[in-house]
């Protein structure tokens, strides 16, 4: 075996994906993750492609949601990350959620036996020199702050950092299901799933109140004086934060009770809590969308209001980090080079994508792109109108540079369709037609 080929910095899910499209390929590569060695905030192992927030990969709908649409893609071009997530899904309604502690043993695993990877647990704090070879920075939220900082420096960019609050988890033996019922909105099944796949706490009116209130008056951790101007990203508010802008924002957001039906009275509940299997025995249960920064004590506390919860059990309690990403349409080109230093490509969450999925999706492009270069050929990016492309377009170019934030894949980012279609099909329509480009783009350029 020769020196490795590819450097790659980050062992999270776009890193892990980077290195096993860059290994099937018969390129060597040396995978660097700072943990154990330097821990994180949020992680709790050494493993690689560890999930630390939610378990959820979000919708399987390929054709009615653009997550969904992306996870076809992937599964097409033979992604490390999505075929262990299909593995391992555990039920979860119409998402694909995973059994997180299977899953990241699982990529590891493959990753470690693979003849062609190599994997360092040290510290890189700066970008390395063009002599040190073509390299992949994918160190995602929990960017080490000196390598952090040689990135800002080098981009010459003022440092983007918003806040991602994770949710807790709950043991299922401490429910109380005298009052907790299982169910999915309007009992839709997904994978694994059978339409049961929720456990829901229902709250009536005055519960609800008293709940809000309750989380209002709750102690919240403190910033650091860093930390203080950081704006956090829209699609993952702390649930306190969403309480304090309007009392109704739970009850229409994450607590939102519509398509579910509460045995007992046999009508909708004011609210509801949901909770969503977190591992394939179904000891563990998620909060959805309760990602807190709470103090811990007065997280027990609040959350133990919840009718069903009043003995609940908490395997993990909900926290926060900080999350680090550069401005990509001005500091990438159309294949993820970094303008600065085109011998280093970035990808996942540090390029200012947003989600599990569209972190690994970006590190399976690094890859690809590599891949190319390495092989004489000039790297083509996929089709704006498929899901890779589109995610891609928005981070290297689509989004404007001057209010820059970070980004879900959706149907917003894909080209119109070039004919009419009436609204119902439309999703279904992008969907065919990204597919259909996507399997051109292989057999052609991919």
């Amino acid at each position: 075996m020769t020196a490795p080929r590819v450097t790659i910095i980050g062992g999270g899910l776009a890193g892990s994906e980077a290195a096993w499209q860059l290994a099937r390929a018969g390129i060597a590569v040396r995978l660097v993750e700072m943990r154990p060695v330097v821990p994180t905030p949020a992680h709790k192992t050494d493993r690689l492609a560890e999930l630390v927030c939610s378990n959820s990969f979000r919708s399987d709908d390929t054709f009615g949601n653009a997550v969904g649409l992306l996870h076809e893609e992937m599964r097409r071009l033979g992604s490390l990350v999505m075929a262990m997530g299909d593995r391992h899904k555990v039920p979860a309604g119409s998402a694909l959620a995973v059994d997180r502690e299977a899953f990241s043993q699982a990529v590891s695993e493959a990753l470690l036996n693979h003849p062609l990877v190599t994997v360092e647990r040290r510290v890189v704090e700066r970008l390395p020199s063009q002599d040190e070879g073509p390299t992949i920075v994918a160190t995602g939220p929990l960017t080490h702050t000196a390598l952090a900082e040689d990135i800002r420096r080098r981009g010459g960019e003022r440092e983007l950092a918003f806040f991602d609050a994770i949710a807790p988890i709950v043991y299922r033996d401490s429910i109380d299901f005298s009052k907790a019922w299982m169910q999915s909105r309007w009992d839709e099944a997904g994978p694994g799933g059978t339409g049961s796949d929720y456990i829901n706490c229902p709250l009536e009116r005055d519960e609800y109140e008293a709940f809000v209130d309750a989380l209002l008056a709750a102690e919240k951790a403190e910033f650091r004086d860093w930390e203080r101007e950081t704006p956090y990203f829209e699609g993952c508010l702390p649930i306190e934060v969403m309480a304090e802008r309007g009392r109704d924002t739970l009850r229409f957001g994450p607590m939102k009770p519509v398509g579910l039906t509460d045995p007992r009275t046999g009508k909708r509940p004011w609210a509801v809590v949901q909770l969503r299997q977190d591992n394939a025995l179904g000891t563990l249960w998620n909060m959805v969308g309760f990602q807190t920064k709470l103090k811990h004590g007065e997280q027990v506390r609040v959350f133990r209001t919840i009718p069903g919860l009043e003995g609940a059990e908490f395997a993990r309690l909900g926290g926060l980090h900080r999350n680090t990403f550069i401005n990509g349409p001005r500091l990438l080109d159309r294949t993820l080079r970094f303008k600065p230093m085109p011998w280093i490509r970035f990808a996942g969450q540090i390029t200012g994508c947003e989600g599990y999925v569209e972190s690994a999706a970006l590190g399976l492009l690094a890859g690809r792109f590599w891949t190319a270069e390495l092989a004489g050929r000039e790297p083509v990016p996929p089709p704006a109108e498929t899901a890779h492309g589109a995610l891609l377009a928005h981070v290297t170019g689509g989004a404007r540079a001057d209010s820059y934030q970070p980004m879900n894949v959706n149907f917003g980012l894909f080209p119109p369709l070039e004919a009419a279609v009436p609204k119902a099909g439309r999703k279904r329509a992008l969907a065919e037609r990204a597919l259909r480009v996507l399997d051109q783009w292989i057999a052609t350029a991919g």
